[in-house]
C-alpha cells in the first residue's frame, strides 16, 4: 500500500476505451497510439488489482470494477477540464475556454449571433456551447456561464435578470391558407397542434397558467424544442414559440393571442468565484447586452 497512486494519465485512457468501447477508437479520440492505451491500462488494472476489460466480439467490455471506477474518472475528467479553462484564462487578456449552457432553442437559435459578435471583440477567446432543457449545476462547475429560464436559486452565484420573453402560439401562413385561422381556443381541437411528448413540471406549471387552453391530443410530439419549432417552420401545424423569435420569420403568424400570452424570464448567471476571471465576465456581460437585445430591441 506503499505504492504511489496512479496517474491522472491512465485515468484519462481508461475513460477513453469505457467511452469509446475499442483501444483504437481511444487513441483516436486521445491523439495517442495504440500500444500507449493499451500500457496505460494495463498499468491501471495492475495498480488496481484486477481486469478492468474483456475482449466481446462488440470489442472491450467494462468488468464491474471499470464500472465501479467509472464515475470518479469521470468526475476527475471534468475537474481536469475546469482546472484548464481556469488556467487558459489567467491574465488581463480575454483569452481562453468558456462553456456556455442555455436551452436548446436559446443555444441552437438566439445565442449563436451573440457569440459571433463576442469572438469578433475576443478572437483568443473559445467556446464550448450545451444545449440542454435540463438545470446544469454550476456550482460543480458544469458551465462557467448559464442562461436559464427559471429563476437560479443557488447560492454563490452571480445572477442578472434579462427580462421577460413572452411565448405565444404560432403556425406558418402556408398552413393558416389550408387551415384556417382559429379564432377562439374551441377551434384548436380541427388543427395539427405540435407539443410536448412528455408532460413535465414545468409543462403543467405553464398549462395551469392558460386554463383557457385546454389542448387535445397533438398531431406532432416531441420533448425537443428545436424540433417543435422546425415543425411550426415547415408548417406542420400550430405550435408554442417564443414571440421576438418569431418575429424573425416572415412566415410565422401569431393566433390566439388573447387567449394564449405567456411570459418567461430570462436569467444570466455564473458562479461567483468566476467574476474577476476575464474571459468569463466577458461572455456574462455579452450574453446579457445581447439577450437585452433580443428581448426588447428598442
Amino acid at each position: 500500500m506503499n505504492h504511489p497512486p496512479p496517474s491522472w494519465d491512465l485515468y484519462r485512457s481508461f475513460l477513453a476505451v469505457l467511452r469509446e468501447g475499442s483501444l483504437s477508437a481511444a487513441a483516436r479520440s486521445l491523439g495517442l497510439t495504440q500500444p500507449t492505451l493499451a500500457r496505460h491500462v494495463a498499468a491501471l488494472e495492475e495498480a488496481v488489482g484486477g481486469s478492468l476489460f474483456l475482449r466481446s466480439p462488440r470489442g472491450l467490455d467494462p468488468t464491474d470494477a471499470a464500472l465501479a471506477l467509472k464515475p470518479q474518472a469521470e468526475a476527475l475528467d471534468a475537474a481536469a477540464a475546469g482546472l484548464w479553462r481556469t488556467a487558459s484564462g489567467l491574465g488581463a487578456e480575454t483569452r481562453g475556454t468558456v462553456r456556455i449552457t442555455a436551452s436548446e432553442v436559446v443555444g441552437g437559435r438566439i445565442l449563436p449571433a451573440i457569440l459571433a459578435g463576442l469572438r469578433a471583440r475576443h478572437p483568443a477567446l473559445e467556446i464550448e456551447l450545451v444545449l440542454s432543457n435540463g438545470v446544469d449545476d454550476l456550482l460543480q462547475r458544469d458551465a462557467d456561464v448559464a442562461v436559464r429560464m427559471v429563476e437560479p436559486a443557488q447560492q454563490a452565484l452571480v445572477v442578472r435578470r434579462i427580462g421577460v420573453i413572452a411565448l405565444g402560439m404560432h403556425a406558418h401562413r402556408d398552413y393558416l391558407d389550408r387551415h384556417g385561422v382559429p379564432r377562439g381556443p374551441e377551434d384548436l381541437g380541427r388543427h395539427s397542434l405540435i407539443g410536448f411528448d412528455r408532460e413535465t413540471p414545468d409543462i403543467r406549471a405553464m398549462m395551469r397558467r392558460a386554463p383557457a387552453i385546454a389542448l387535445p391530443r397533438f398531431a406532432l410530439r416531441s420533448d425537443s424544442h428545436l424540433a417543435q419549432l422546425a415543425a411550426i417552420e415547415a408548417g406542420f401545424g400550430i405550435g408554442i414559440c417564443q414571440v421576438p423569435l418569431a418575429r424573425r420569420n416572415p412566415a410565422l403568424r401569431r393566433v390566439l393571442a388573447d387567449a394564449f400570452d405567456m411570459p418567461m424570464g430570462v436569467w444570466v448567471a455564473m458562479h461567483e468565484d468566476l467574476r474577476s476571471t476575464p474571459r468569463c465576465r466577458a461572455v456574462f456581460d455579452g450574453l446579457a447586452a445581447g439577450l437585452a437585445e433580443y428581448v426588447d430591441p428598442a
